[in-house]
């Protein structure tokens, strides 16, 4: 990976191979960033992303393995016991136009990943919701 920082804007370049969840978070521990927003485009060749049934309160997992482009990953960063927590959710596109997306569980870059964080001055904490089921923002 390399990077470059413009006020409380990173810009971020990751190398083929790279895990996009594993690098983002390695990222933020190493520059302390607490809160903010993620945005991306680039190319994957593996990805595991789902669905979240409300329900029945479980993820529904899907897993591509093939060359795919990324329309878009959007999410943010906060923190669930003291640790960083990214919420992504991302957009892929096959060699025939096909789309699929969802919330993004591993993906590894295949050509390079294109990613800005906007970090900001804020800690936003999750804690578990046992109604939702979900590790929801906690103010």
């Amino acid at each position: 990976m390399e990077w470059k920082k413009k006020d409380n804007r990173y810009f971020l370049r990751l190398e083929k191979g790279e895990e996009i969840i594993e690098s983002i978070s390695n990222f933020c521990k190493q520059n302390d960033i607490k809160a903010g927003s993620i945005t991306g485009i680039g190319a994957v060749e593996r990805i595991e992303f789902g669905l979240f049934d409300t329900k029945e309160k479980k993820y529904h997992m899907n897993q591509l393995n093939e060359s795919l482009e990324i329309t878009s990953l959007i999410g943010n960063i906060s923190r669930k016991e003291e640790q960083v927590y990214l919420h992504l959710h991302i957009t892929v596109g096959n060699i025939n136009g096909q789309l699929f997306g969802g919330h993004l569980n591993k993906a590894i870059i295949s050509a390079t990943g294109e990613i800005i964080i906007d970090a900001v001055d804020v800690e936003i904490n999750r804690r578990f919701d046992d109604e939702i089921g979900l590790n929801l923002w906690e103010f």
